[in-house]
Formats: C-alpha cells, sequence, structure tokens
C-alpha cells in the first residue's frame, strides 16, 4: 500500500492509495496522533480524557515528504516536523 496522491484541502489530508482507496484525516486528528518521541510523551502524561486545541499554525501543513517507501514525514508550519507517519498509521486514523 502506497500513497499515489497527497493532498490537503479543508483541513484534511487526502490520500489515494495505489490500490484505489481513499482516505481522509482531520489535520487536527493527524496532529494528535503525531509518533515522535515527544508527542507520545505528552500523550502519555495527560489523562484518557484530554483533548488537545489546535492553532492553525499547529495544524497548518509547510510540506510533506514520502519516507522511504513506508510513511510520510509532515513538516508543520509552526516547524514540528520529527513524526514520522507510517502508511500503516494513516489508514488507522483515517475518518
Amino acid at each position: 500500500m502506497t500513497p499515489v496522491k497527497i493532498r490537503v484541502e479543508n483541513k484534511n489530508l487526502l490520500i489515494k492509495w495505489d490500490d484505489d482507496s481513499e482516505n481522509t484525516i482531520k489535520l487536527a486528528n493527524l496532529r494528535m496522533n503525531c509518533p515522535c518521541a515527544l508527542c507520545v510523551s505528552e500523550r502519555e502524561e495527560q489523562s484518557d480524557s484530554y483533548i488537545p486545541i489546535y492553532s492553525d499554525e499547529q495544524i497548518g501543513i509547510k510540506n510533506i515528504n514520502v519516507v522511504g517507501n513506508y510513511a510520510l514525514g509532515i513538516n508543520w508550519k509552526d516547524e514540528h516536523n520529527t513524526g514520522i507517519y507510517t502508511f500503516e498509521q494513516l489508514k488507522n486514523i483515517a475518518v
């Protein structure tokens, strides 16, 4: 499973996969599930009922890079850029 088309539209990440399936992921949900060590650590410290509120800068995407043949690297407008989202993770958090 590899993305063939990736675009950002109306605060959503839209991915079309090589199997012709498509997924939509809200940018806030994508940021909330950031897999970097800092974000994982912060989530572990919060209660299960914690719901983060992000600014437009925190959910704005500056650019997206394909990492090898297994993931996307996202550089957010607030310069947060250490999370690598595997294709499997993207499928799992899609709406």
